[in-house]
């Protein structure tokens, strides 16, 4: 049997690589026959894209075409995270409908998990989907929904059964977007941005056979999708090669630049730790010893986040699924934008808040100062994460909570 390595991955990749490539292909095309390839997903099965070799495969075969001056999986909510729930959860039936489609970017996904009243505790959702024979039906408001406004298909989870214990009575589904009864509204962050969505839904029809997982089997599912949203997290950044030209080159960066329009703001929200050493010079800060301190002390921090984060990465690269450790640099990346923001706020003074200025930089430095708190929420509160942490790391006993054990229909209306 030959061996399997990253020299001899790469090595495999490159030989099928340089005997595929047109760069005249539509984008679809490329990505059509690089799915029966194997190699978009060599992790999976044979029968489902794949050639059933180690998780980190996927990695090195992707970075192997890209650096060849080729393009691989899209990115997104499809690719990224519908996909791959669907793959190890869905039925033959529907991995057959909605496999191909997403990782080919044929069709756009959003996610509707998140509720007015079930963020951090998305288990507390309200939102109802009814069987009424070969269809359910659903109801009720979806928010936070990322790129909702452009997307074909969402992921989406609704309680199905108010007499079970809250976990218990959730069903996972994949919905057609394009439908009566789904409606999507922008909302104005106070960035000014319009990244997010929400999503009302009266009396939408999702088939029998768009059901992902057991019918109340939903709660494990959703489990599923988040642990790839931590490992698949903030991986929005495509690099050409120099010198890549063709149609396939052409769709796929007007592809990312679409894509990324939604993100714009995202290196804000992180706090943009790199723009301080710069900052500090232009105000002569460099002498003050309170800022250098505090340089110092964010520095180490963030360097200790990045250590972990490479532990997590190295596990994953192995084979071993996302993990808790997730919530640990979840966490630390939060409190990275904090410690940057309390920095920019100390060296800017009160020109951090001004959004309009002579200096372009100052008016990066005053959307920083009001995206960073969007970080410690979105993608699971710090609260949560350190709940996580506390059960699942630390071996910490449950918080009481007054809808354990109990139908969701006594405490949940």
């Amino acid at each position: 049997m030959a061996a399997v390595d990253e020299a001899s991955i790469r090595a495999q990749v490159l030989e099928w690589f340089h005997e595929a490539w047109d760069p005249d292909l539509s984008l679809v095309e490329w990505r059509t026959r690089l799915l029966e390839s194997g190699w978009a997903v060599p992790s999976w099965s044979t029968e489902w894209f794949g050639k059933d070799l180690p998780a980190w495969t996927d990695r090195v075969a992707h970075s192997a075409i890209r650096e060849a001056g080729g393009v691989a999986l899209p990115l997104g909510t499809g690719a990224g995270l519908a996909a791959p729930t669907v793959y190890e959860n869905g039925s033959d039936e529907l991995k057959s409908r909605v496999l191909g489609p997403a990782l080919t970017g044929d069709k756009t996904w959003c996610q509707l998990f998140s509720e007015p009243g079930a963020g951090s505790d998305l288990a507390g959702m309200k939102a109802t989907a009814t069987r009424d024979g070969d269809t359910w039906i659903v109801n009720g408001q979806k928010v936070w929904n990322t790129s909702a406004d452009h997307a074909d298909m969402a992921i989406l989870v609704a309680r199905t059964d108010w007499d079970e214990v809250k976990h218990a009575g959730i069903t996972y589904f994949v919905i057609d977007m394009h439908q009566p009864g789904v409606e999507v509204r922008p909302i104005e962050q106070m960035n000014y941005h319009h990244s997010f969505m929400e999503v009302f839904l009266a009396d939408a029809e999702v088939p029998h056979a768009n059901v992902v997982g057991e019918v109340g089997g939903g709660w494990r599912v959703a489990r599923a999708t988040l642990a790839h949203e931590r490992s698949y997290g903030a991986s929005r950044s495509v690099k050409f090669a120099q010198g890549a030209t063709g149609r396939i080159i052409d769709e796929a960066k007007v592809e990312f630049a679409e894509y990324n329009k939604t993100y714009e703001w995202y290196p804000q929200r992180q706090g943009r730790p790199d723009l301080l050493p710069g900052r500090v010079a232009a105000h002569n800060k460099t002498d003050d010893r309170v800022v250098r301190n505090e340089m110092m002390r964010l520095e180490g921090f963030r360097k200790a986040n990045e250590w972990t984060a490479l532990r997590a990465k190295t596990a994953r690269a192995l084979g071993r699924p996302p993990g808790s450790e997730g919530s640990i640099g979840k966490l630390a990346t939060s409190e990275v934008a904090r410690r940057s923001n309390a920095l920019h706020t100390k060296i800017a003074g009160a020109h951090g808040m001004l959004k309009e200025t002579d200096d372009p930089l100052g008016e990066v430095i005053a959307e920083v100062l009001v995206s960073t708190p969007a970080q410690s929420i979105a993608g699971g509160t710090d609260e949560i994460q350190h709940n996580i942490i506390g059960e699942n790391i630390l071996g910490l006993p449950k918080e009481p909570a007054a809808d354990r054990g109990v139908p969701y229909r006594e405490v949940g209306k």
